[in-house]
């Protein structure tokens, strides 16, 4: 068990900071103007939430029953993405400059 909750922890943190590695949209298309806008880089970190949570829900099925949870939940877990998002956003904004 403390594999599968290590495992997405790193897979939650490599994810939170895709969006500020990567210059694809969607990490498919090349932005016409060279750079993405960065509502598209907080587009692409809430998809990648709903996806991490996803995978979460899936690890949480294979071992037991998953619980149910509150907004509580959702909101915590959001703001630990966010937090796990810092690196990547200090690369992209402050630091590479």
């Amino acid at each position: 068990m403390n594999t599968t909750i290590t495992t997405l922890l790193i897979v939650a943190l490599v994810a939170a900071n895709l969006p500020f590695l990567l210059e694809r949209i969607l990490f498919v298309k090349a932005p016409k103007s060279g750079q993405k806008n960065f509502a598209w880089r907080v587009l692409e970190l809430v998809l990648l939430y709903f996806v991490v949570g996803g995978v979460g829900w899936l690890l949480s099925k294979k071992i037991g029953v998953p619980q149910q949870q509150g907004w509580q939940f959702y909101a915590v877990t959001g703001c630990l993405f966010i937090v796990m998002a810092y690196p990547g956003f200090v690369y992209r904004y402050l630091w590479r400059r």
